[in-house]
């Protein structure tokens, strides 16, 4: 662990390791049968991100670790045995890179990947608000324009494409958020605060 963080420049002798809960903005939000199917055809989700109400109506996800393991079981059973059923298309043409160039600007992906990840901890995090919901929208969509753009002209590559997932999956989470108008859970507003009982 010390290598590790010494490696990303922090000291752990002299400097706290930071962390952040920022992955609970997802936390809970695909409903799955008991296959752990989603209403998406073929798309399974285990773990943090599925809601499968094993834990009663507060608990959303499932990160406890016997649901996981319960689910994961029979979400890989189910995939193995529908295998048969698909088809796969081996006809796939290679990559066309023609009028493109080599990505020598990385830092411009790796600052978005930074401003993605503040934008997402700092406005779509554990407690949120319709300002701060608008706030993350309007920039995410700033990084959405400058990142087609940068698509467009590069050759693909892991680093840009992981951008464009990222910044799409950004774009989901908020705009769940801005249409949710209650708190449950994890996905806490202050603009609508829990129901008095």
């Amino acid at each position: 662990i010390y290598e590790k963080c010494l490696s990303l420049g922090i000291d752990i002798t002299k400097d706290y390791i930071p962390v952040a809960p920022a992955a609970h903005y997802l936390c809970g939000g695909i409903k799955v049968n008991l296959n752990g199917e989603s209403s998406i055809n073929r798309l399974y989700a285990v773990g943090e991100c599925s809601c499968t109400g094993l834990h009663g109506g507060n608990r959303l996800a499932s990160n406890s670790l016997i649901e996981a393991v319960v689910y994961a079981d029979a979400a890989a059973k189910h995939a193995l045995s529908m295998l048969d059923r698909y088809e796969f298309n081996h006809e796939i043409p290679e990559w066309n890179a023609e009028g493109t160039v080599t990505n020598e600007e990385m830092v411009l992906i790796t600052q978005s990947m930074k401003e993605v990840n503040q934008i997402m901890g700092a406005y779509v995090g554990i407690v949120r608000s319709d300002l701060r919901l608008k706030r993350a929208w309007v920039r995410l969509d700033m990084i959405y324009e400058e990142t087609e753009d940068l698509f467009k002209r590069s050759k693909a590559s892991r680093a840009i494409c992981e951008l464009r997932n990222m910044v799409n999956v950004g774009y989901l989470i908020t705009r769940q958020a801005i249409e949710r108008k209650e708190s449950r859970g994890l996905h806490y507003t202050i603009d609508y605060p829990h129901a008095k009982k």
